[in-house]
């Protein structure tokens, strides 16, 4: 079977956030299973060209008349990369603009080019493509695209986070040079505006998500971001597939960024990476006093609002329990500044504005617990590496994070961690309560944080349930 991912990222070569971790860790997955997979990715300057082979030209039609395109090749991982060269990219300083707060004005014209360039690509080459696989908004016109050059590929689109759909003015679409068909288009007549997200949503063939809950979530007028209706309507073809996560980097066996080893069944190194944490952030150093960990983003997503706003912030009632807190991130400013005024007056919490891999690591590793009150997660990341590290987390019931930790309460045996129904100062509130009182059952917290650190979260099993859903489309 032959596989064609589209991106606008991917790892090892340009990487903004998760997807390119997706993309990266997926694809080898799936061709260690048998599939040819090729990535077609935007070559953008800061792109180290050692290795990389010229594989194609070809051209395609925009306004103005037809633009020269070629390709450059090269396997990694077993992987074929194809880069995407034209001055859009090659030209750029960054993916999406020069820096993270400023888009470059002309990305609608830059990422249609990327999906007109999807099917030329296929048919430049003669690889005989049977699925094309779209990744995000920078990817949604890609199946209109295929539709219209009569491809027989089979077009998936998968939402990483629906929030972001590439909307742009009605203008921006003439500069594609086509007549774009009205499932391009959202808002009222007359107001109507390019959105890229809603032209795939329509047009592919199936759809994935991200976890199974969050493809229910997205179906609903409170986290649709007013693509629920469509999603509703092709709840049939919409899946929900659990990301996974790279245990050559999450594997606290032989983390590079800690010394204190550990397996589930040898647990003598997490104590040991507790004390030393304990001790450099300035908290007692007590085995006995459970030990929270939050490493995120510092933004309203995460939970953040509800934890330091209102005449109860919920933050400052946890901090009245005998429990530590290691808040590490970085974000909004007047978080930040709440969260470091906490902590000048409250001995058991830490906060680093800050964000380092080692830190992220040897927090995510010393931790008893990782707080996750967050909003919404499509799949979440943090949960998996919390438990794979055998730190139970206490989370928000929604998105990924239902769908990767069970319950202790209400699975004892089989339990993993500590799910709250709602963002409520009550519901925060006993989730951590839960959880502190579980710590003082030693014998059944060792169990937890065995049953965690067997979780499978490998992209081997990410990579069936695609294969299978590829399967079902082509035959």
């Amino acid at each position: 079977m032959n596989v064609l991912m589209v991106t606008s990222e991917a790892v090892p070569y340009s990487k903004s956030g998760g997807l390119a971790d997706v993309i990266g860790s997926l694809s080898p997955a799936l061709k260690r299973k048998g599939l040819d997979v090729r990535i077609l990715m935007p070559m953008y300057s800061f792109i180290d060209r050692k290795g990389f082979k010229e594989s194609a030209r070809f051209s395609v039609e925009m306004l103005g008349g037809t633009v020269e395109v070629s390709t450059v090749s090269k396997k990694t991982n077993g992987v074929e990369y194809v880069g995407l060269q034209h001055p859009y990219f090659t030209e750029r300083l960054g993916i999406y603009g020069d820096t993270s707060f400023e888009p470059y004005p002309d990305n609608a014209e830059r990422f249609t080019l990327l999906a007109k360039c999807a099917p030329a690509y296929v048919k430049a080459t003669g690889w005989d493509a049977d699925i094309i696989h779209c990744h995000d908004w920078t990817a949604g016109l890609v199946p209109f695209y295929v539709k219209k050059e009569k491809l027989k590929a089979r077009t998936i689109f998968t939402i990483h986070n629906l929030a972001y759909q590439g909307d742009f003015s009605r203008y921006d679409a003439v500069l594609s040079g086509d007549r774009l068909p009205a499932e391009a288009f959202t808002g009222a007549p007359g107001a109507e505006r390019l959105n890229m997200m809603h032209s795939a949503l329509i047009d592919a063939d199936a759809i994935t998500t991200v976890s199974p809950t969050y493809a229910k979530e997205i179906t609903t007028a409170e986290l649709g971001c007013g693509m629920d209706g469509i999603l509703r309507d092709r709840q049939d073809s919409l899946y929900g597939i659990i990301n996974g996560l790279d245990a050559g980097e999450w594997n606290a066996a032989k983390d590079k960024f800690f010394s204190e080893h550990y397996t589930y069944k040898a647990l003598d190194g997490k104590r040991a990476l507790k004390a030393r944490i304990q001790a450099e952030n300035g908290l007692e150093v007590n085995p006995d006093i459970p030990l929270f960990a939050m490493i995120s983003r510092i933004a309203d997503q995460k939970g953040y609002a509800e934890l330091l706003g209102g005449r109860e912030p919920a933050l400052e009632e946890i901090l009245k329990r005998r429990m530590q807190l290691i808040v590490v991130g970085t974000g909004d400013k007047h978080y930040e500044d709440k969260l470091q005024e906490m902590a000048a007056v409250h001995d058991n919490l830490s906060v680093k504005i800050a964000f380092s891999n080692k830190v992220a690591h040897e927090t995510e590793g010393a931790a008893d617990f990782f707080l996750m009150p967050s909003r919404y997660e499509p799949c979440g990341l943090n949960q998996m590496y919390s438990l794979v590290y055998g730190t139970l987390p206490v989370a928000h019931r929604t998105g990924g994070l239902a769908d990767t930790i069970i319950d202790i309460t209400e699975n004892p045996k089989e339990g993993t961690g500590f799910l709250f129904p709602d963002l409520s100062l009550d519901s925060i509130l006993g989730g951590v309560d839960r959880a502190l009182a579980f710590f003082e059952d030693k014998e059944g917290m060792e169990k937890a944080i065995r049953n965690a650190m067997r979780t499978d979260f490998s992209w081997d099993r990410s990579a069936s349930e695609y294969i299978g859903l590829y399967s079902t489309l082509i035959r």
